[in-house]
């Protein structure tokens, strides 16, 4: 507020423009909400949400039999355990027949059990994925479609105060975090949660004071679960904002690259690339630093929590042996049962713990989306409202415009401008630069909105009028022609996008682009490339003047049409709007004060005023502003611009011929492309692992921790069976000693798998960031270093470039950083592009 102040205080306005411009003043920017989850699925319809919710009671069904078959499985223990004991004490045939029976009888049980339990999973787990999967598709689809309609029916003031350059790194990064965070990984998060509860309530129903020992170490868990999800959450925020401003700075580079070559501007582009992803790469590691060392600590508190419940579950059937057996309520297949009950309930606690950072990443990916999405437009959303006016009939006014950029606010533009346009005349704006010319065009075709003042046609405020029969009146040509990389057929089409073939060599005739577009290889079918770059600047203008022409409008804005061009392509275009001029009104925004001697008005601007205005024979007599800029130009003849047409026409052979198209180069190289194809993936993986070997230390590491906490299971297994032996003992003092020597193997295997945790993720993830850096920066500046024809081929557009910098480098990464689920994927295909294209 207090720096709003000052600036009011420093600029001199009038009074009622104050008023208005303190609405437009700069303002804090502001960072993007946060969002809750449940936004993610915004884009669901009805369908989606069955799918939604029957994936969910699959998985949740998947969860809750689990706990079951482990109680089954402490019955069947017990059975052993009380055979053992039977063949110890006794040699009683009938006994042993007995007790025989009795474990027969339980493992048959068990293992049917078992295998009917694993079947209804399998069934239960596939149509979950494929649900699952369905619904994210269809959402993740209708979200991109959002996404980008939002984007591109945004006002132009929008793109002006928010940057735009990482929309390819939002499109390909951000959506696939979201994917990830409403797709399949909520079925396993539902299988491990349900797991959870189910294994918790059945082991308090069997013991519920072993049971409570065993979940001793829960409340610290699902502390620190919770402050790795925000610290997750906040990391990945910011590294897609500096993957973001990458991707960025890569599109502006990539967009112009010819300039950047031309002026030797690459290694300042690649420190400038490289900086984002350094910022990037550091905060990934502090991020794996706090997901490494929850990791450990949980599953120390697994061994642990193994220790101590043995521990204490044998003390409790030690204290039990005194009463009858019927009374008994803890013995080792109880124990066992509510043991591995709240095992496994707390082992999928554990394992759902990484998913938070999932849900957190996806979250944070989405506010930018989301963002975009909740940004409406106050122009464009008119589209459909409006009053139709079918004819342009009279005039054009600019009435007592005041304008300031919403970007730059305190710099005022246009400051009471007026001006009178009849119907059909031909009205040249000429001026300084930065007088408010182009301004005016822009105001008229509704991409701003005056702060004071308005525009009216035909005495209708333009504001009152339906924005689209508004752009259909009007045909723009500008100084830098947007052609896109499409053939020339469509480039035309673009500005009627029903008009056939006829209508379009018609407008192309009337651009006078016809000829030197027969003479093309494929004639209107030519790929023109990535802005029209593969042809001259003139037949970029005239198939620009096509393009305008095609909608036949009954206002043509001229701005700087020909101010780029040479002589004989300026004449050229200069004949084509010329030919023109008579069947609609024309505005021209010119500094080459030669192309717009014939107009009928001429109007001086400057300081965003109108200050002279008549004919060119009129001002010139008048010696003002106008004659001041015709002497500047040394053009102080009076006389009508010499007729230009023989030269044309002498100079068109040649012009028609600059465009250069050698197919059989193109088809050799789509050959030798298709060879490469073929021969990328051989040996990949070594050379993958070659562009990481500067962190073989990190990645050996990573391996024998891999190696260490990949054993402690099986080490588990033998400690288990140690003590599930130990229980078949009756005497107490041995049974208390046993035990007290297993649970201190279990306390030791919890702490070297929580360091061998710590250090695999650890390990993996900085190897796994120091190759993404390394591949990003290599890669990108191999493409700076390409030669020009390189960036002319349809697949190596600027969007594609940018995809591929930001998507493939982050699937190489998954070579080294294992995946939540744990398991590992290794994108072959996708690392030998990058080496190829490397070297």
């Amino acid at each position: 507020a207090t720096m709003g102040r000052k600036l009011k205080r420093q600029i001199t306005f009038d009074d009622d423009f104050e008023d208005e411009f303190s609405e437009i003043l700069p303002k804090k920017k502001e960072k993007p909400d946060s969002i809750p989850y449940y936004r993610l699925f915004s884009f669901s319809t009805g369908l989606d949400k069955v799918c939604i919710f029957l994936a969910s009671v699959c998985a949740i069904l998947c969860g809750l039999i689990q706990p079951f078959i482990m109680v089954e499985f402490g019955t069947v223990t017990g059975a052993m355990v009380r055979w053992v004991a039977t063949y110890n004490e006794t040699l009683n045939d009938t006994v042993k027949t007995r007790q025989n029976d009795d474990m027969y009888y339980a493992v048959r049980t068990f293992s049917i059990e078992a295998a009917v339990t694993a079947f209804v999973m399998i069934i239960c787990t596939y149509v979950s994925v494929i649900l699952f999967n369905y619904a994210t598709l269809n959402q993740i689809t209708k979200m991109r479609k959002a996404f980008l309609q939002s984007t591109l029916f945004q006002d132009v003031e929008w793109f002006d105060t928010h940057q735009t350059g990482d929309f390819s790194t939002t499109f390909t990064q951000n959506f696939a975090k979201v994917e990830e965070g409403i797709g399949e990984k909520i079925g396993i998060f539902l299988f491990f949660e349900s797991t959870f509860v189910a294994g918790v309530v059945m082991a308090l129903v069997r013991g519920w004071k072993l049971a409570l020992i065993c979940l001793i170490s829960l409340p610290l868990s699902t502390l620190i679960m919770s402050i790795i999800t925000w610290l997750s959450t906040k990391f990945s925020k910011q590294e897609l904002e500096a993957y973001g401003s990458a991707g960025a700075i890569a599109e502006e580079v990539f967009s112009s690259i010819r300039t950047v070559v031309s002026f030797g501007g690459q290694e300042k582009e690649m420190k400038r690339y490289n900086e984002h992803l350094i910022i990037a790469k550091n905060n990934n590691i502090k991020r794996s630093i706090f997901n490494a060392s929850s990791n450990g600590v949980l599953w120390f508190f697994i061994y642990a929590g193994y220790a101590l419940s043995f521990w204490f579950g044998v003390s409790l059937i030690i204290q039990d042996m005194s009463l009858p057996p019927s009374e008994r309520v803890y013995d080792a297949g109880n124990m066992v049962s509510v043991f591995f009950s709240t095992i496994i309930a707390t082992w999928n606690f554990g394992q759902a713990a990484p998913f938070y950072e999932i849900f957190g990443t996806a979250t944070g990916a989405a506010q930018k989306i989301f963002a975009v999405l909740d940004s409406k437009p106050k122009i464009n959303k008119l589209k459909k409202t409006g009053r139709k006016q079918q004819k342009f009939k009279s005039n054009i006014t600019f009435h007592n415009i005041h304008f300031s950029y919403p970007s730059r606010p305190e710099v005022k533009v246009l400051n009471g401008f007026e001006l009178r346009i009849d119907k059909g005349q031909t009205v040249a704006l000429v001026g300084n630069s930065g007088c408010g010319k182009s301004t005016c065009l822009q105001l008229l075709q509704r991409f701003y909105d005056p702060v004071i003042g308005g525009i009216f046609i035909d005495n209708a405020n333009i504001k009152d009028l339906n924005l689209n029969v508004l752009k259909q009146k009007i045909g723009v040509v500008s100084q830098e022609p947007a052609l896109f990389g499409t053939t020339i057929s469509e480039n035309i089409r673009y500005g009627k996008l029903n008009a056939t073939q006829l209508e379009i060599e018609q407008a192309a005739r009337k651009a006078n682009a016809h000829r030197f577009i027969q003479n093309l290889p494929n004639g209107y079918e030519t790929v023109l490339g990535e802005r029209g770059a593969q042809i001259s600047g003139g037949q970029k203008q005239r198939i620009a003047i096509a393009r305008a022409l095609i909608r036949k409008p009954e206002i043509l804005l001229l701005d700087e049409a020909t101010s780029a061009l040479d002589t004989t392509s300026e004449a050229e275009v200069q004949a084509a709007i010329d030919a023109i001029r008579e069947d609609c009104t024309t505005i021209i925004v010119a500094h080459r004060l030669s192309t717009i001697r014939n107009a009928n008005i001429i109007v001086v601007v400057s300081e965003g005023r109108v200050i002279e205005k008549g004919s060119h024979s009129e001002l010139m007599i008048a010696q003002g502003a106008y004659y001041k800029l015709v002497s500047s130009q040394g053009l102080t003849d009076t006389s009508d611009i010499v007729d230009n047409t023989a030269k044309v026409q002498r100079n068109l052979s040649i012009s028609n011929k600059s465009f250069v198209f050698d197919k059989e180069d193109d088809e050799d190289d789509d050959e030798e492309e298709d060879e490469n194809e073929k021969t990328e993936s051989k040996g990949a993986m070594g050379k993958l692992m070659k562009v990481n070997a500067p962190e073989w230390y990190a990645i050996f590491i990573g391996c024998f921790s891999s190696i260490c906490t990949g054993a402690s299971l099986p080490v588990y297994g033998i400690v288990f069976g140690g003590i599930i032996g130990v229980l078949a003992n009756e005497d107490p003092v041995a049974l208390r000693a046993d035990t007290n020597k297993y649970c201190l193997y279990f306390l030791l295997l919890g702490i070297v798998t929580g360091i061998a945790m710590f250090f695999q993720m650890l390990s993996f993830s900085y190897a796994g960031e120091k190759l993404t850096l390394r591949i990003r920066k290599k890669t990108f500046e191999v493409m700076l270093k390409q030669e020009m024809g390189w960036f002319d081929r349809k697949d190596n557009s600027v969007g594609s470039l940018c995809a591929k910098l930001s998507g493939d480098a982050t699937a190489l990464q998954g070579v080294i950083i294992s995946t939540t689920s744990g398991q590992k994927y290794i994108p072959i295909k996708v690392a030998a592009h990058y080496w190829n294209l490397c070297t």
